[in-house]
């Protein structure tokens, strides 16, 4: 059973955009946070974006704040990662994860979500 489906990733010359989407099943696309996470060759993953899709809140880590845009889409149970002024160093995979509880100091680290899509690459050229 398909829990969570990413698309959208590819390659860019620096200062491009990309729209990164991930559709989940029903069941899992509830009122907690969903995530975009990365993971370059030979560095640890690392939260990117989050939103809490209760209340819309997101954040952010601070190396993409103002390039990076996280919505979502209730009707079509889908997240979006909004990417401009790409990087070279964004380069990595992509992660979409779901279902973990929010609080009220925000969304949670890697380690609380339940789900995890397949990824998807973005390969940022100089």
């Amino acid at each position: 059973q398909v829990q969570l489906v990413e698309s959208g990733g590819g390659s860019v010359q620096a200062g491009g955009s990309l729209r990164l989407s991930c559709a989940a099943s029903a069941h899992i696309y509830n009122r907690e946070c969903m995530a975009w996470f990365r993971q370059a060759p030979g560095k640890e993953r690392e939260g990117v974006a989050a939103i809490y899709i209760g209340g819309g809140n997101t954040y952010y880590v601070d190396s993409v704040k103002g390039r990076f845009t996280i919505s979502q889409d209730n009707a079509k149970s889908t997240v979006y990662l909004h990417m401009n002024s790409l990087k070279p160093e964004d380069t990595a995979m992509y992660y979409c994860a779901a279902d973990a509880r929010w609080r009220s100091s925000g969304c949670p680290g890697q380690y609380e979500y339940n789900y995890w899509g397949q990824g998807t690459q973005v390969t940022v050229s100089s």
